[in-house]
């Protein structure tokens, strides 16, 4: 009998892509039921992933919305509300641009943030022609930089902000060489506890560019935390980054 290669207990029915399922790797249904997006990075061709997709999705929204309430206590401690509004346009644009695919993969996000860094770097070297997506990031910040200039970091700050999205990109998303996790959590999480700026920034362009709705309050039932799009958030005493 083989056993379930993430909990070693019960008996694995599934051959489970990630975690060496063409080698004779199985998963039990109840871990690939628990664990699947959450902590395993699985791939999005995964057969197992299309019934429950949505599921799996509101149920990484919550994960992400936890992890995302902490990075961003961190950030605005270290940069302010410029630095938010960087992230939050990385966010913002990610969203945009993933939210019908089933292809996207956090390497892709991963790769945009690495790109826009090295642009913005006074070291910037020339490098060869950008991936789809780093050079879509690209012009949207460009855009944004242009048309928001007191909300932009000078290019120092932002690097270094860039260094603190990419760790916690990288860090949620996990080890899978195709992993989804980011992906899936960013897009769970703006459909669970904000729908309406969902549906705005599922139109994908107004005039050629990104729509970023204003800023949006967490819901009721949501872990504190904003998500800043747009124009400045103040932060007082009553905020509970």
């Amino acid at each position: 009998m083989s056993t379930c290669v993430y909990c070693h207990e019960r008996k694995g029915k599934r051959p489970c892509p990630a975690l060496g399922g063409e080698t004779g790797g199985v998963i039990c249904s109840q871990c690939c039921g628990e664990h699947r997006v959450l902590r395993i990075a699985c791939p999005s061709d995964c057969v197992y992933l299309d019934a429950n997709s949505a599921y799996q999705q509101k149920r990484a929204g919550e994960r992400f919305a936890l992890a995302r309430r902490e990075f961003y206590r961190e950030l605005v401690a270290w940069g302010g509300d410029k630095a938010a509004a960087l992230f939050n346009l990385i966010e913002g644009i990610a969203f945009s641009y993933f939210q019908g695919r089933r292809d996207g993969q956090d390497a892709e996000v991963i790769a945009a943030i690495q790109a826009l860094r090295r642009t913005l770097s006074p070291l910037h070297i020339p490098a060869a022609p950008l991936p789809v997506f780093a050079e879509h990031m690209k012009k949207e910040y460009e855009t944004f930089a242009k048309q928001q200039p007191q909300q932009a970091l000078d290019a120092s700050t932002a690097t270094e902000a860039l260094d603190r999205a990419l760790a916690f990109v990288t860090e949620f998303s996990g080890q899978g060489l195709q992993s989804q996790r980011f992906l899936t959590g960013l897009i769970g999480y703006i459909r669970a506890y904000h729908p309406e700026v969902a549906e705005q920034l599922s139109k994908h362009f107004e005039g050629g560019r990104i729509v970023l709705p204003g800023q949006f309050a967490p819901g009721p039932a949501e872990p504190p935390g904003h998500l800043h799009a747009g124009h400045q958030h103040t932060h007082d005493h009553t905020c509970r980054h």
